[in-house]
C-alpha cells in the first residue's frame, strides 16, 4: 500500500461520517500520489501528509440568541484552523443549515491549497454555523453574529486568523460581526475581510470571485487558442459568485442563457438580463423565478437538469456535488467543451473523471475560484497599509494573479508528464509551497 492509500485509510478511519471532507482528501492525495511516491521517504520520516490532513485546531461552540418572539435560540458554531505553514488562517464563514464539522473541514483542507495558489502569504481555515439567515429580521440577525462573535473573537486577529464571507453570510453579516470584535477587543484592524468600503473594504471584493472565475477561465481557453467571445455559457446559482461569473462573461462576449437557486433553473435563450437578475436576488432578495414574470423569452422548470441545457461552458457556481456523472454526460452530449468552478467542489469525483477522459477542459474550484480570497488577501495588505487601492488597480492585481495561478498549475502538470489536466496541476502546484514551509519549520 502506496503512503497516500496509507494515510487516506487513516483519514476515513479517524473521521467517520464525513464524506465530503473524505472526498476532498482522496481527491488530492490520488493528485499528489506522482509528487509523494519520488519524495516518500522524506516525507515519511516528517509524517508530512498525517499533518497535512490532519486540522491545527478545531473550535466548536454554542450560539444562544434571542429571536423577534423573545424564545432563546440555539445554533452551532465552528472555526476550523487547518494549516499555517504560509501564513494566519483564512477562509470564509458559512451560515447555512447543512453546515457542520466534516463540511468546514472539506472546505478548510481545500483552502489550504487554493490559498496557496494565490501567491499571497495566507493559510487555510473555514468556519461557520448551522443558522440560517433566510427570513431572519435586521436584529435577528445581528443577535446572532454578536452572539457568535463574542464566542470566535478569543481565536482570531488579523495576523493570528482572518474569516471573510461565504454562503449565507454577506455585507450585512460581516458589519455585525465586524462591530462586535471591534466592540469586544478595542481594535480597529483588518480581522474580517468583505468590508464595507467605509470601514476598510476594498473595491472588487464582491465581484472577485466571480470575475476571477472568468479570468483564469479565459486564460485558460486562449492557451487552447480560443476565445470567450461569442460562446454560449449555463451558470447555475444566481448568489455573488453566479451573478459576477455572468456579468464578466458578458463583458466579454460570452452569451449566458440560464442561471438556477435551490428551487429550480432559468433559461433565456436571448441571453440573461442580468440587472433583472440583480434586483431579484441582491434587493429584493426573492428567488429566481421571478426572472420570468419580466422576461417573456424565459422559462423556468422547477427542480434540477439546468446541465441538459445546451452550452459550450458550464460554470458551476452553487454548491458542492451539484454536477454529478449524469449531468457531466448530458453537458458532453450536448456539445459543451469545458467546466470551471465558481463553487466549491460543485462536481463529484465521478464527473470530474468522466470530463477529464472525455478530453474537456476542466479547471478545479481550488484554482478557479480563488479569486475571492485572493482579493481578500489584497483587502488584508490595503488594511496594513492603512490605504485604498482604486477600482482598476485591484482588478489589475485579480486578473494578474489569475493568470498566474493559470500558469502554475498548467507549469505543474506538464512537469509531471499529464499536460492539461489542471486537477493534478492545481493540488501539486499548492501542495509544493505548502509543504516546502511545513518541512522547513520543523515538527509542529
Amino acid at each position: 500500500m502506496s503512503y497516500t492509500e496509507e494515510v487516506y485509510d487513516r483519514v476515513v478511519a479517524q473521521n467517520p461520517n464525513e464524506p465530503e471532507f473524505h472526498q476532498a482528501v482522496k481527491e488530492v492525495l490520488d493528485s499528489l500520489k506522482i509528487v509523494i511516491d519520488a519524495n516518500e521517504e522524506k516525507y515519511r520520516a516528517a509524517s508530512l501528509l498525517e499533518r497535512l490532513v490532519e486540522p491545527e485546531r478545531i473550535i466548536s461552540f454554542r450560539v444562544p440568541w434571542v429571536d423577534d418572539n423573545g424564545k432563546v435560540q440555539v445554533n452551532k458554531g465552528y472555526r476550523v484552523q487547518f494549516n499555517s505553514a504560509i501564513g494566519p488562517y483564512k477562509g470564509g464563514l458559512r451560515f447555512h443549515p447543512s453546515v457542520n464539522q466534516g463540511i468546514l473541514k472539506f472546505l478548510g483542507f481545500e483552502q489550504i491549497f487554493k490559498n496557496s495558489l494565490t501567491g499571497l502569504p495566507i493559510g487555510g481555515g473555514k468556519g461557520g454555523s448551522n443558522f440560517d439567515p433566510k427570513g431572519k429580521s435586521d436584529r435577528e440577525v445581528m443577535a446572532f453574529c454578536q452572539s457568535f462573535m463574542t464566542e470566535l473573537s478569543k481565536y482570531i486577529g488579523a495576523d493570528e486568523d482572518v474569516p471573510a464571507g461565504d454562503i449565507g453570510v454577506g455585507g450585512r453579516e460581516i458589519g455585525y460581526l465586524y462591530g462586535q470584535y471591534k466592540r469586544l477587543t478595542g481594535l480597529y484592524e483588518g480581522v474580517l475581510t468583505g468590508k464595507g468600503l467605509t470601514w476598510g473594504g476594498s473595491l472588487v471584493r464582491t465581484q472577485a470571485t466571480g470575475y476571477g472565475l472568468v479570468y483564469i477561465l479565459d486564460a485558460m481557453l486562449k492557451d487552447h487558442n480560443m476565445e470567450l467571445a461569442g460562446k454560449t455559457v449555463v451558470v447555475s446559482g444566481s448568489g455573488n459568485v453566479a451573478i459576477y461569473a455572468t456579468e464578466k462573461a458578458q463583458q466579454l462576449g460570452a452569451k449566458v442563457v440560464a442561471m438556477s437557486d435551490s428551487n429550480g433553473y432559468i433559461y433565456d435563450p436571448e441571453g440573461i438580463k442580468l440587472d433583472i437578475v440583480k434586483d431579484i436576488k441582491e434587493v429584493r432578495r426573492g428567488r429566481i423565478k421571478e426572472y420570468v414574470q419580466e422576461v417573456p423569452s424565459a422559462v423556468y422548470t422547477e427542480g434540477k437538469g439546468i446541465w441538459t441545457i445546451k452550452c459550450d461552458i458550464a460554470l458551476p457556481c452553487a454548491t458542492q456535488n451539484e454536477l454529478n456523472l449524469d449531468d457531466a454526460k448530458a453537458l458532453k452530449a450536448n456539445g459543451c467543451f469545458a467546466v470551471a468552478e465558481g463553487a466549491n467542489m460543485p462536481s463529484t469525483r465521478e464527473a470530474t473523471d468522466y470530463i477529464l477522459e472525455q478530453g474537456m477542459l476542466f479547471l478545479p474550484g481550488k484554482a478557479s475560484n480563488a479569486g475571492g480570497v485572493g482579493t481578500s488577501a489584497l483587502e488584508m495588505c490595503q488594511n496594513s497599509m492603512r490605504l485604498s487601492w482604486t477600482f482598476e488597480e485591484v482588478d489589475e492585481k485579480l486578473q494578474q494573479m489569475m493568470n498566474n495561478i493559470y500558469e502554475k498549475i498548467s507549469d505543474a502538470a506538464k512537469r509531471y508528464g499529464v499536460e492539461g489536466n489542471y486537477v493534478i496541476g492545481a493540488n501539486i502546484a499548492g501542495f509544493e509551497k505548502v509543504a516546502d514551509a511545513m518541512l522547513a519549520q520543523g515538527i509542529c
